[in-house]
């Protein structure tokens, strides 16, 4: 049976979140590990053993050297682009929902033109899972505490309007609370319900950090309970991506529509093939039923046979 992280009964559930002042603009080659710990405080005071380090992913691009010159931003876009999910013309262009090179479904490959320097753009850490995994090492080699790393991005949503931040990379901290088989409170027995905690944490961690405050970095205090072993094979966000044997929703209504339709007219036209193959074999049959077939010789009268 699977067993919850969720506080049990009379645990106490209390959840802190504020953000590490400080962090100024951050570049190629920064050391994002000692600049965090330098907003910490002398000796990383503000953490604690626990914490989950909520860190937007624009910081972890900058200091990997992410930021690409692009001109034409719609071309990184489309280099970015591993699969077409949706596109939509608007007046100012298109918008196009792809699956970028992270297996990450989202509106323009994750590719960013904001805060950046003109006439580049900055694209998603190349492995954000990696890049979790090396700054939670860093993090919990230099303070000796037990610390989790979320690396965050903003997205929007299916059905949904507005937009909201989850988790794209993740160290040390279980991306899934795996309810099922455990019992709600009048004791029915859960059978699909898996907390997806990472993104509801990446969502809190946004409130507060805001999107134009220069706080890229949000600490929770409070979730202790998903922090575990960096390498542990559910603590990566990589877990969150839904494999396409199970997404209902793989593409969008007009290319569905289109797919379909194309589809329709490819199996019209193999029908249509198919009996055009079958008259015309029918038709070879009648007409070689209908030849004559040669009267045998009849000898006339006074002719002898040998």
């Amino acid at each position: 049976m699977p067993v919850s992280q969720t506080p049990g009964p009379g645990a106490e559930s209390r959840l802190e979140v504020f953000v590490l002042p400080g962090i100024g603009e951050i570049r190629a080659g920064d050391d994002l590990a000692a600049i965090i710990l330098a907003a910490a405080g002398p000796d990383a005071a503000l953490l604690a053993d626990g914490d989950i380090l909520a860190v937007t992913s624009k910081i972890v691009s900058k200091a990997e050297g992410r930021q690409v010159a692009a001109t034409d931003r719609e071309q990184a876009i489309t280099d970015e682009t591993v699969r077409v999910v949706a596109t939509r013309a608007h007046p100012g262009g298109v918008t196009r929902i792809v699956e970028n090179r992270q297996g990450l479904v989202m509106a323009a490959a994750g590719v960013d033109a904001s805060n950046v320097e003109h006439g580049t753009v900055l694209l998603l850490p190349a492995d954000p899972d990696a890049s979790a995994r090396a700054l939670c090492s860093a993090l919990r080699s230099a303070t000796g505490l037990y610390l989790g790393v979320l690396i965050t991005d903003t997205v929007g949503r299916p059905w949904r309007d507005g937009q909201t931040d989850i988790a794209i990379g993740a160290a040390g901290v279980a991306v899934l609370d795996d309810l099922r088989g455990t019992a709600d409170a009048h004791g029915r027995r859960l059978d699909v319900t898996v907390a997806a905690v990472a993104d509801e944490i990446a969502g809190a961690a946004d409130l507060i950090k805001g999107k134009t405050s220069g706080n890229p970095v949000a600490v929770l205090r409070g979730l202790g309970q998903l922090v575990g072993a960096i390498d542990a094979e559910d603590r990566g966000a990589r877990r969150l991506l839904r494999d396409s044997a199970n997404d209902m929703f793989r593409v969008g209504s007009a290319e569905a529509y289109a797919e379909g339709y194309a589809a329709g007219l490819a199996a019209a036209a193999a029908t249509a093939d198919s009996a055009a193959i079958s008259d015309s074999a029918a038709e070879t049959t009648v007409v070689a039923s209908a030849e004559p077939t040669q009267a045998p010789q009849v000898p006339s009268r006074g002719t002898t046979t040998a």
